[in-house]
């Protein structure tokens, strides 16, 4: 992956490097920033390695090296490292920031517009409303048996003998959607079996449940008040076929709303730790009195 420039206000000083590394259901993100002072954050690595039952510990440090790798950077050369999701197995960290604050912090980073933010993982979905500095003004969560997550639609794929990367394209071509109304995961997998036993294409039964999905999520942005630019991050960030049923669904609903999502924005949890570890370094350095 290329190094990327963003632009950034963070707190003043001089360059540091920071790695935020986000410990998800189904992957590990890891996110290598160089910040300085107020001027510019620069991206210079980001690494995601799927864990696929494999030790946890062996993944967080493959993807850890991978991505300092990536940078040309070392361990040594890193001034904080901040985790975030299951964080606590991240032995090498320094800090530690809650999931909804990366997240927050990291969308407002690739998407300065957004004023709020919906996190779609592999287990649950939540939505923040955020301000202009990514504080997090309110928010909610679906449950973990619920439908509408990327693990259900990670199952879904495999059934079908389809790719991850094809569900988005696949959804987007979709003549006559097939509604998938159990918010059971289990309940919602037998209504995908009886659908395929019905003669129901494929690129039908993805969009009737990527409508579904958006269906609950309209619902708990709506239920926080966030309307207008919501950026979409997580895992199910890239699929292009959420993203269009999301808009497609808030329209149906009289709600106002653009669905914004950045190439990068699967790594807004391991962004948004970098860059917090950044600005924690700053203030306890300062507090030192060192001077950076």
């Amino acid at each position: 992956m290329s190094t990327t420039l963003i632009s950034d206000r963070v707190a003043t000083g001089e360059d540091i490097l920071t790695a935020g590394v986000d410990v998800g259901s189904s992957a590990v993100k890891v996110a290598v920033v160089r910040t300085h002072g107020d001027a510019r954050a620069e991206v210079r690595a980001l690494q995601s390695v799927r864990i696929r039952r494999r030790d946890l510990h062996k993944v967080i440090a493959e993807a850890y090296a991978v991505a300092l790798e990536e940078a040309g950077v070392s361990h040594g050369e890193i001034a904080y490292v901040a985790s975030t999701g299951e964080g606590e197995l991240v032995e090498f960290r320094r800090g530690h920031f809650y999931g909804m604050t990366t997240h927050a912090r990291g969308a407002s980073f690739l998407m300065p517009e957004a004023r709020a933010v919906l996190d779609v993982g592999a287990l649950h979905a939540r939505a923040m409303r955020i301000d202009e500095r990514s504080r997090v003004l309110g928010y909610r969560m679906t449950s973990q048996c619920a439908s509408g997550s990327g693990q259900f639609l990670e199952n879904v794929a495999r059934y079908l003998g389809i790719a991850l990367e094809e569900i988005g394209p696949l959804s987007c071509r979709a003549s006559n959607p097939q509604l998938v109304s159990s918010i059971c995961a289990v309940l919602a997998e037998t209504d995908v079996i009886n659908m395929v036993s019905r003669g129901i294409s494929t690129a039908d039964i993805l969009k009737g449940i990527h409508l579904s999905m958006a269906g609950r999520y309209v619902k708990l942005l709506r239920s926080i008040g966030a309307e207008h630019a919501v950026a979409l991050t997580g895992g199910l960030a890239a699929d292009a076929g959420l993203v269009q049923s999301l808009e497609e669904q808030a329209k149906k609903e009289g709600v106002e709303m653009r669905v914004l999502t950045h190439p990068h924005s699967i790594f807004a949890g391991a962004l948004g730790a970098a860059l917090w570890g950044g600005f924690r370094h700053r203030v306890l350095a300062r507090r030192a009195g060192l001077t950076l």
